[in-house]
């Protein structure tokens, strides 16, 4: 019965530290890419989004979004998004003539409020 009981407890706390707890990101699009396919600086803007949502049990944070250079610039969240919520980070491209192929930085904290 003690050995039924120890691994009973050994098992419940393996599940425990497992768990994912805390805030967590799920973007929208499957592969998190944009496709601008055709574009014309006349005629377009250069700004996309990324849709997201807290999929966690804590707020997220976004503490930093960055680009791998100064002609794509990502906008991120000001505050908080708490669990369940849904938001965007934008991201503007200077609309240069020629191939588009920026990757795009997120990193996020656990929100203690």
């Amino acid at each position: 019965m003690k050995k039924l009981l120890l691994f009973l407890a050994v098992i419940s706390f393996s599940v425990n530290g497992f768990s994912q707890a805390g805030p967590k990101i799920e973007f929208t699009a499957k592969d998190n890419t944009i496709d601008y396919g055709t574009v014309s600086k006349e005629t377009d803007n250069g700004i996309r989004t990324f849709e997201f949502k807290n999929t966690g049990d804590a707020p997220l944070i976004i503490s930093n979004v960055k680009s791998t250079c100064g002609c794509t610039v990502p906008t991120k969240p000001s505050g908080p998004i708490m669990p369940g919520k849904t938001d965007k980070i934008e991201v503007k491209y200077n609309m240069n003539p020629g191939a588009i192929r920026k990757t795009i930085t997120v990193r996020i904290e656990c929100g203690e409020l």
